[in-house]
């Protein structure tokens, strides 16, 4: 059902929640998985992959722990690290190589919140044509 499957994270404990679920959906289904994470801070939006910071180096050791525990459980898994604005990346990501199924956790602001603090999930939903799949984080 679900070839492929995109798990974007931010790497906070927000991400516990669609990483639960999806290693479960995804051993289910037998989908390999590709975890995509968007660097975004300074460095990162103006050096892209030649970005050299504290941050992108903790963002590649952070998705290598969370591919440990994909391949624990026997789901094929890769990891992309890109550079910039999340939402923006996100879209290039799906529109380049495409999925089936792109998992999400949210934050769960409401209205306001998402003005301020920008509503990543509610922006890519709106804007592909594959499923999406969204997790409140508790």
């Amino acid at each position: 059902m679900y070839e492929t499957i995109l798990v974007t994270l931010d790497a906070t404990v927000t991400d516990r929640a669609i990483i639960s679920h999806i290693k479960q959906l995804a051993k289910l289904c037998g989908s390999k998985v590709v975890l995509l994470h968007v660097a975004d801070g300074w460095a990162a939006r103006q050096f892209g992959p030649n970005a050299v910071s504290d941050e992108v180096t903790e963002d590649r050791a952070y998705l290598a722990n969370v591919k440990k525990e994909f391949e624990d459980v026997g789901v094929a898994v890769q990891t992309e690290l890109a550079y910039g604005e999340p939402r923006k990346e996100i879209l290039k990501w799906v529109a380049a190589r495409g999925c089936s199924l792109i998992a999400m956790s949210t934050h769960g602001h409401r209205f306001l919140g998402d003005l301020f603090l920008g509503a990543t999930a509610t922006h890519v939903q709106h804007r592909v044509e594959v499923p999406v799949l969204l997790i409140k984080a508790r």
